[in-house]
């Protein structure tokens, strides 16, 4: 289903599941008791990217596409750390094709051979600034993922949609299925994994009903599922169609809180959802927070201040917590690589490096 078999990836999503979701409202589900989120700083890596979705500002076509030097990610993970920063949040365009020839001219006087070669530098860097590293690379081939999953405290990808819709562009449009084989490849590796579904693209109440029971019939396979981000597609220069209303943000949240299990968390961005009126849909997390970086893929719109948050979670009568890019559930060596392990049991001069309360 969904072309997931091309890529050896079987998924059932039942008849009967797809119409029960479809049926649900936020009236069948409960608000959540305590709110989190992440303190990341963006690193974007490189606006290359082989997709050309109509709604993405992030990347750059071939000839203005920048790839950001080893000494960049240096300074801006040390001003993440030093603001009390967890996560290194690498952000960049799905692996650059044969049309972005300087950017392979520069990874190869960089001395690496592919862009998952340099990230894996990039999360070296990372680690030595004291910072954990989330990475989001896009489609991936089990390859390219073992190269990196050992340095990264959990790693995601957006499915965005199992549907094929225009937005997705036209000769190098994403392909839903080749998404689902690298959320699979994660769970077969055992890296705690984050993903989600982006609303408003073109895609049906169906479609996002059949994307959520996709991810959780994976998470079912292999448990890495940490949690699902609800996003709602934004207005920007390239997106010329209408952000998804209040009503369907209401609705399809509560949809992905009653689909996957409840220690999977269900995540609003603050910078781009109205997250107060969607906390009684299940919400339970704003993901990553940075006090120090733009959202790079989303550059028009700023993230809230920390004290906003509390806000809301105070309005809300619940606690908000801070916590680690990898959910305390999988902070264990069954899920986590020894180095990552060791990191986050380090000590420092202040105390513990990687807090979990504000």
């Amino acid at each position: 289903m969904f072309g997931a078999r091309e890529y050896g990836v079987d998924i059932d999503v039942p008849e009967a599941e797809t119409e029960r979701l479809t049926a649900v409202t936020p009236a069948d589900v409960d608000p959540a008791e305590e709110l989190s989120f992440a303190r990341n700083v963006f690193v974007p890596l490189t606006t290359a990217c082989r997709y050309t979705c109509t709604y993405c500002t992030y990347y750059d076509p071939p000839g203005s596409a920048s790839i950001l030097p080893p000494e960049e990610v240096r300074a801006i993970c040390e001003r993440g750390a030093d603001a009390g920063c967890t996560e290194a949040l690498f952000t960049f365009g799905d692996d650059p094709d044969d049309r972005y020839t300087e950017i392979h001219e520069q990874l190869a006087e960089w001395g690496h051979d592919s862009i998952h070669s340099y990230l894996r530098e990039a999360c070296e860097i990372a680690l030595e600034c004291g910072l954990l590293p989330h990475s989001n690379p896009g489609d991936q081939t089990r390859a390219q993922m073992d190269l990196v999953a050992d340095l990264n405290a959990s790693m995601g990808v957006m499915l965005e949609t199992t549907a094929d819709v225009t937005a997705h562009g036209g000769p190098r449009a994403k392909d839903p299925g080749r998404r689902l084989a690298t959320i699979a490849t994660a769970g077969e590796i055992g890296i705690p994994f984050t993903t989600g579904i982006l609303v408003g693209i073109g895609e049906t109440l169906r479609d996002r009903a059949e994307s959520l029971l996709a991810i959780r019939a994976l998470h079912e396979r292999y448990g890495h599922v940490q949690e699902i981000i609800v996003q709602p597609v934004v207005e920007n220069e390239r997106w010329g169609g209408d952000s998804p209303d209040l009503a369907t943000m209401r609705r399809v949240t509560a949809m992905a809180r009653t689909a996957l299990p409840d220690d999977v968390s269900i995540q609003s961005p603050p910078n781009l959802a109205p997250v107060e009126e969607l906390l009684d849909c299940g919400v339970d997390d704003f993901g990553g927070v940075s006090p120090v970086t733009d959202d790079h893929i989303n550059p028009e719109y700023a993230w809230p201040a920390l004290q906003e948050l509390e806000g809301i979670a105070d309005r809300a009568g619940v606690t908000l917590s801070e916590r680690l890019p990898v959910h305390d559930r999988y902070v264990s060596g069954e899920w986590l690589s020894p180095r990552i392990e060791a990191a986050i049991g380090a000590d420092d001069a202040a105390g513990r490096r990687y807090r979990r309360l504000l």
